[in-house]
């Protein structure tokens, strides 16, 4: 197996995951002065300025399947690219939040894209034993670039006075450009060559780079479990009842990922920590704190996900999560301290990172079969970012400290977390089938039952 060029070409496309990490939590330095400098309503925030990016990456993913399907994974990385560098220059330089909402909408695409995208191309060219690892860092990339962008905006902290948060924003144009042009170095998805294109010379040539060790076995393994899908257009098939099983594992893996919390406590970790008495610049270098938990424990992860599996993970991060969570809750409602709070906030994110941070967009990007597969992702990433958008637009309502329903103690927010994980734990050990070390057309035929 040629292992240098397989993981090179998985580590361009996972750098889409970069991008995606950074302007998700990028936003969270400029919170505060964009507040103060256009002093909206905390409905009007939440919507405008803090869930735009969110409900762009709605639309990117649910619509993000049909492209990636009909023009070729490497396409789309290539525009994806080219989306987060235009929102980027775009937020930093907006006057008003009109434009600066627009920019970040299509910010939002670009993410939206991404998750269906980037996993779907690094499933596809990996292999059985490997898949777990380098479809991951996709999700390593997402934590790394979570990482840079607390430590980034940390470092960004009053340059520019009051337009710090524009230097926050901007900067994210330079890996997007790094991004891009990398992009061009990599082949097309080998499966969608043969799935969608029948180009099967093309399709052998990148197999034969990729390492492997029998490729017209691989071609005919593919041609064949293609065949075993019936006539129809993608958007049928998808609905199709005999791929209830895999939808439902889509649909409940991106659920509860979001109800974990994860994305409320990302987008507003500094605010989090400031309502229990944290100093604004003391709460960004404990957001940094958070970031690295997130991106050792991520290692952690993907260490594992091909040696003990997915299923393991996720029953171990749910575990985690309740324990984390209820004592964040308690920590608030009872004013336990700063450090307990922020040692409890860093065991919440360990567990999601070693749990279903590592899982979740290998197994959605594993579960649906080669010629639905984008349209799967689509479906899954869909589902985790409207519940996403959902948590981020009505956050600042319950934040709030003049107008939210919980004032300056948010602990109720957290202990309903901790009780969906419960739920998420009863899941996983019911529902949730173990997907290692199994080729890609080899799942499709215990999965998809006519």
């Amino acid at each position: 197996m040629n292992k240098n060029k397989l993981l090179l070409w998985s580590v361009v496309a996972a750098l889409a995951g970069f991008i995606f990490g950074f302007d998700t939590v990028v936003i969270s330095g400029a919170n505060q002065p964009i507040k103060d400098l256009w002093h909206t309503t905390p409905l009007f925030h939440g919507f405008f300025i803090m869930s735009m990016a969110l409900w762009g990456t709605v639309i990117g993913a649910i619509f993000g399947g049909l492209p990636t399907e009909k023009f070729g994974r490497k396409k789309v990385l290539l525009w994806i690219g080219i989306l987060f560098s235009v929102s980027a220059i775009g937020s930093a330089l907006s006057p008003d939040p009109y434009i600066f909402s627009f920019f970040r909408f299509i910010g939002g695409l670009g993410i939206g894209v991404s998750s269906v995208a980037a996993p779907t191309y690094i499933s596809e060219i990996s292999t059985a034993k490997t898949r777990g690892r380098l479809v991951g860092m996709y999700q390593f990339n997402i934590v790394f670039g979570i990482f840079v962008a607390y430590f980034s905006n940390y470092l960004l902290k009053g340059v520019g006075g009051v337009n710090d948060w524009r230097w926050m924003l901007g900067v994210m144009a330079i890996p997007s450009l790094i991004y891009t042009l990398l992009v061009f170095s990599v082949p097309e998805s080998p499966r969608w060559l043969i799935s969608v294109k029948n180009n099967l010379v093309r399709a052998r040539e990148i197999l034969v780079l990729i390492g492997s060790d029998n490729p017209d076995a691989d071609i005919n393994d593919i041609i064949a479990a293609n065949n075993t899908i019936k006539s129809g257009s993608n958007n049928q098939q998808l609905l199709n009842r005999k791929y209830r099983t895999v939808m439902w594992l889509a649909f409940f893996v991106a659920f509860f990922n979001q109800w974990s919390g994860i994305n409320f406590i990302l987008y507003y970790a500094p605010e989090i920590l400031q309502s229990a008495g944290i100093a604004a610049k003391d709460s960004l270098a404990s957001s940094i704190a958070l970031g690295g938990t997130n991106l050792v424990f991520t290692f952690v992860g993907l260490y594992l996900i091909d040696r003990i599996g997915r299923k393991q993970l996720l029953i171990i991060g749910s575990l985690g999560y309740i324990l984390s969570l209820a004592s964040v809750a308690i920590c608030f409602k009872f004013g336990a301290g700063n450090i307990a709070l922020l040692v409890s906030l860093m065991l919440f994110i360990a567990s999601h990172a070693i749990g279903q941070g590592a899982v979740i967009w290998v197994f959605i990007s594993e579960i649906f079969p080669n010629n639905v597969r984008a349209l799967g992702q689509s479906f899954g990433a869909s589902v985790h970012w409207v519940f996403a958008a959902i948590i981020t637009l009505i956050t600042p309502y319950f934040l709030d400290k003049n107008s939210g329903v919980f004032g300056d103690n948010p602990w109720p927010i957290f202990a309903f977390f901790a009780f969906m994980m419960v739920m998420q734990l009863v899941w996983v050990l019911t529902k949730v089938p173990e997907t290692r070390g199994v080729s890609l057309e080899d799942l499709e035929k215990r999965l998809i039952h006519e």
